[in-house]
Formats: C-alpha cells, structure tokens, sequence
C-alpha cells in the first residue's frame, strides 16, 4: 500500500479508535464508537480498499476526477467511498478526505457529546491535564460551564458565548476565535507571557481539529 501513513494519521486524532472486524477483515477507525474509515483487507493481510465516510456532493466529484476513487464498497454508495491503495490518489487529497470523514462522524453528535469525546472544553483546555480538574472543578463539560473561576452561578464567559449563545461544539466554529471573551479570561496568577502562551496552545488545539 502506498499510504503507509493512514494508521498513524488517524489514530493521532482526538477522540479515535479502531479494531480489527475478523468476519470482513476490516481494520475500522471509529469516532465515539461511530466508523467513518476502514481498511478493507485480502486474505493475506494487504488492503485492497481504504473506505470512508464521505460527503454525497464530494463523493461525485471525485469519483468523476479519480479512477481510483469508486463508491463505497460493502457501503451506502451515496455516503461512503473506497479509495485504491496502490492508485494516484494524492497522498495529501487523502488526508484531507479522512479528516473530513472524521469531521463529518463528529458532527452527527450533539454539541455537548462532541466536546466528551474531543475531551476538551470550548476553549480547548485539556481538562484531564489541568491541576483543578476533579478537585476544585468537575469539568467544563460537566458542570455547563459553572467552573470554579467563574462567577457563582454564572457560566464562564467563553462557555456561555460559544455554547449557551451560539450553540458551537467549541470555538473552533468561530472565525473569532481567539477573540476578547478569551483574553479577558486570565488568571490573575498567571503572567501575560503564560496567559498568551495558553492562548496560542487551546487555539492551535482546536484548529488542528
């Protein structure tokens, strides 16, 4: 197979999975337990299709620009497409098209499901890596944004702007972002030079979604 990058590729991304599905000799790739890829495999261990979830638009326009692109196989063929391992695909085309094959299995879950799996808050704070995290704070997730921080009973600006306002999985949906809610966040604790540094981390962690 040309794309020897594929398991590494997915498995780097948030929230993925995947098996081995002995019956079809398939290996899935599976967002919140939903596949949106698999490798399709022969008898001897090679793959013969790299099949994933697509876009019915997409998926007609690149059938008709690739012969090595074809409808899903074993798949709905209007949602699903196969690509040829050994074919011209473009390696980078093939990335693009497994990431929006994740994004689009993502998508098909709640807001607030979204960010459980992503295991991030709006912002793109990593809770399991925060020192407050199930001692002062259950979770942004969990607690709608109430965080030990906020005002009492309020929402965390950025919570309540991205999700109550504007009903967005995270800020990673706001052509904004980062915007003022965030820099009117700082911890008084931190210095200006941390507080950014946090800024440009959560903001690359939700664009690298």
């Amino acid at each position: 197979m040309r794309y020897e990058w594929i398991n590494d590729f997915l498995l780097a991304k948030r929230g993925v999975t995947s098996d081995f599905q002995p019956a079809w000799k398939w290996i899935r790739y599976h967002v919140g337990g939903k596949m949106f890829a698999a490798l399709c495999m022969d008898d001897s261990g090679e793959p013969y299709y790299i099949t994933l979830k697509a876009d019915p638009v997409q998926s007609e326009l690149f059938r008709a620009q690739y012969a090595d692109i074809v409808p899903g196989y074993y798949m709905d063929k209007r949602n699903w497409i196969s690509v040829k391992p050994d074919g011209h695909v473009p390696d980078d085309l093939l990335r693009d098209l497994l990431s929006d094959a994740y994004t689009l299995v993502l998508r098909g879950f709640s807001k607030k499901r979204q960010r459980e799996i992503l295991g991030l808050t709006c912002c793109g704070a990593d809770c399991d890596s925060c020192a407050f995290y199930r001692r002062e704070c259950a979770g942004c997730n969990a607690c709608q944004g109430r965080v030990f921080h906020a005002a009492p009973g309020k929402a965390c600006p950025i919570y309540a702007c991205a999700a109550n306002r504007h009903r967005l999985a995270t800020c990673a949906d706001c052509e904004h972002m980062p915007c003022d809610a965030w820099r009117n966040t700082r911890d008084p604790r931190m210095t200006q030079e941390a507080f950014d540094a946090s800024v440009r981390e959560r903001a690359e962690r939700l664009r690298g979604l």
